[in-house]
Parts: C-alpha cells; structure tokens; sequence
C-alpha cells in the first residue's frame, strides 16, 4: 500500500484576508437575497422547474452532451426519441433534474461537505441512468469498465496531467475534504469562497471512476442553497457551461504545484486557487445578475405583451390571453371562475382563452379545476426569458 500525504492537496482555501474575494462573497449574499424577492413564490416554483431544466442543459454542454431544451421537455413529459443515442441522452438530462428537484425540495440528505453526500448523488444519478452510459473505456488499455452507482472508483485515473490521489488513499483525501469544508468552522464569508475552492479540490480528488463534473456542480448547488444564497432562480452552471474553456483551463490550472516562495505554503498554487475561486464566483455574480435583470417585472410585461401581441395577430393565440398571463405573474396564482373577471369577456368567451392558453403550456394547473399559474412553454421562454439558452 502506498499512503500519499494529505498535505499534497493544500491549501484547501485562499488566505484570509483577501479581500477581492470577501467582497464577491459578500456581493453574492447581497445579490441573492435581493433576487428571492424579484418574483412572486409560486411563480417562483414554475421558474425553478425551468431553471432545472437549464441547469441540467448546460451541465450536459460542459460534459460535452447537446441536448436541446425542447428534447429535455419532451423527456420530462416521458416522450422519449426512437433514435437510441438521442433517446439517451435524454435519459441522461431527466435523471439530472430528478436529483436536483431532491435536492431543492429538501428530499437530500442535509448538505455539508461529506462523502455521504457526493455518494448519494452519484448514487441518485448514475441509478437512472441507461445501462450503456455507466460504462467507460480504459484509454491506455481499450478495456471496458462498469461506473458502480454510489461507488468510489476502483482503478487507478490520469485527468489530462493530473493524477488523482491512489484508490487506496481516496478516503483520506475526503476525509481532509470534509475537515477543511465543515460549514461549522466557517463564517458565511468563508463558506462562499470554500464552495468555489472545494469545487476544485473535489476535481482534483477525482474520487469516480465517471460523473465527477456531474457530482461536482450539484454539489455546489447545494451548499449554495444552503447559505441562502443559492435558489431556484439562478444556475452557475450557465456561466460555467458559458466560459466553458476558461471553466477546464482553470481547474487544470488550479492543480499545479507552488510556484515559488511567493506561491502560499502548501503543495498546490495558492495563487491559482485563488484565480479558480475568482472565476467561479464571477461567474455566479454574472448568473444573479443576468437573471435579475431577466425576471424585472416591468420588463417581462414589455417582452411577454410584445410577444402574445404577435401570437394573437398570427392567430395562435385568442385576444384576452395577455391579461391573464400578467395575472399570473404578478399573483402567482388565480382561480379559473375569475377569467372573465381578468379578461372583460363573457364566461364562455373568457373559458375559452383559459382553455387554450392551458392546453398550449401557457398556463397550467395541478388538476382539472384547481387554480391556474403561469407556464412556460419552449416557445415562450426564448421570447420572455431571452438568451436563457443558446439561440435555436
């Protein structure tokens, strides 16, 4: 047995005191409290089931997997592609957003920085996935090997230069991993630049055998959520999935060794740690700040009337569907009888447009006369939320 020192992973944070990333983490807790009060709860439910989806879609970009958002719909409504590859792929972004809706709704295990945790994850993910996709291929040798679910890898890895800790030593890293991240030992400052740093280290452990970026952003989504600075209204995997070169480059970077006597104290580049951390969480600022801007309410009313205008000139859409869409925005939810109250029409007329707008996505409903709240039909997000995804 080879025992490899812990101390190969320091330092596990950036030194105290620095105070460019003490004012983003303190920009980010400013910004999100901000946020969570841009737009009515309930409407925030149905935002966070499409943040999920982009979430997932731009997670799967990073691990090099395009599924479109209209194909991760159709996997969520259980409308599945005959074309195998795309078939699984699809599989793959449904079994993304089902453990992140665990993890918003409270349904994971509590968040702290733990093996039990990045296994549960795993576990979740990998579980629901096809069989196919839980098998890699060994680059020096050709040979075929199974991702256990839930499982610490058993085979020794190379990431690019990197050489990730021994099978043997792997729970000696996390147990370092779990010492140096315990959110009891930290101030909420400190927490937010140690979901930035663990990120890294958490790649640099590479303790899977498959689905370490996967674990990886679900795992800071979490711990996000968990200082109340994350929610379902914003991703960092968007701005992550957005600077995706920069996004690999940095963690290549980050596992280099001291540079020099100016380089920190321990074995790995304080200073590019410090970059890293950096990166990341300009890239969360950048994600609050594009979705603040998103979700300004008198600016969703401009693009979402524009919109239905347009949609009601072409005929796709009855005349009265733009008062009710605003209604459901700004009260997150109304009974059905109150259509002809909102719209001015007469009760048939005004059914009529809740009837259409509900079976087109617009609208939507737990069940056939409960209240209605807003949708947001593919169509409609990349008019009223632009650029939220890639141009289609």
């Amino acid at each position: 047995m080879t025992t490899e020192s812990i101390a190969l992973m320091e330092p596990m944070l950036p030194a105290l005191g620095n105070k460019e990333l003490e004012d983003m983490a303190m920009e980010l807790a400013k910004k999100g409290s901000a946020l969570a009060g841009t737009v009515h709860p309930i409407v925030r439910q149905s935002i966070g089931d499409l943040v999920r989806s982009m979430n997932c879609y731009y997670s799967n970009l990073i691990e090099g997997h395009d599924t479109h958002p209209r194909d991760i719909d159709k996997a969520l409504a259980g409308d599945f592609s005959k074309d195998h590859k795309q078939r699984n792929l699809q599989l793959e972004a449904k079994a993304h957003i089902d453990v992140q809706k665990l993890i918003d709704s409270g349904h994971a295990p509590r968040i702290k920085p733990s093996r039990e945790f990045m296994l549960w994850v795993h576990r979740e993910f990998c579980s629901r996935l096809p069989e196919e996709l839980l098998w890699v291929e060994n680059p020096d040798t050709g040979k075929k090997l199974k991702v256990i679910p839930g499982e610490f890898r058993k085979t020794e890895v190379v990431v690019g230069r990197h050489i990730p800790p021994l099978v043997e030593n792997i729970s000696r890293f996390l147990s370092r991993f779990e010492e140096a991240y315990d959110p009891a030992r930290l101030s909420q400052v400190q927490q937010v630049i140690a979901i930035a740093a663990s990120h890294h280290r958490l790649a640099w452990i590479h303790p899977f055998l498959d689905g370490n970026g996967r674990v990886m952003r679900l795992f800071s989504h979490a711990w996000f959520l968990e200082t109340g600075i994350g929610s379902s209204l914003w991703s960092v995997s968007r701005g992550l999935a957005r600077s995706v070169e920069q996004y690999k480059a940095s963690l290549m970077a980050a596992d280099a060794s001291r540079k020099g006597d100016l380089d920190g104290r321990g074995n790995l580049s304080h200073e590019e740690l410090v970059n890293f951390c950096r990166f990341f969480l300009k890239a969360a600022v950048d994600q609050m700040d594009f979705m603040a801007g998103l979700l300004d309410t008198d600016n969703f009313m401009v693009r979402m009337n524009i919109h239905i205008q347009e949609e009601v000139a072409l005929k796709r859409l009855p005349k009265g569907s733009f008062a009710l869409l605003r209604e459901a925005w700004l009260a997150g939810e109304f009974k059905r009888g109150r259509a002809p109250e909102i719209t001015g029409y007469q009760e048939r007329t005004a059914r009529d447009v809740l009837t259409t707008l509900l079976a087109k996505g617009y609208l939507v409903s737990d069940n056939e006369r409960g209240p209605v709240r807003l949708g947001f039909p593919v169509e409609a997000v990349e008019r009223w939320l632009p650029k939220l995804y890639p141009a289609s």
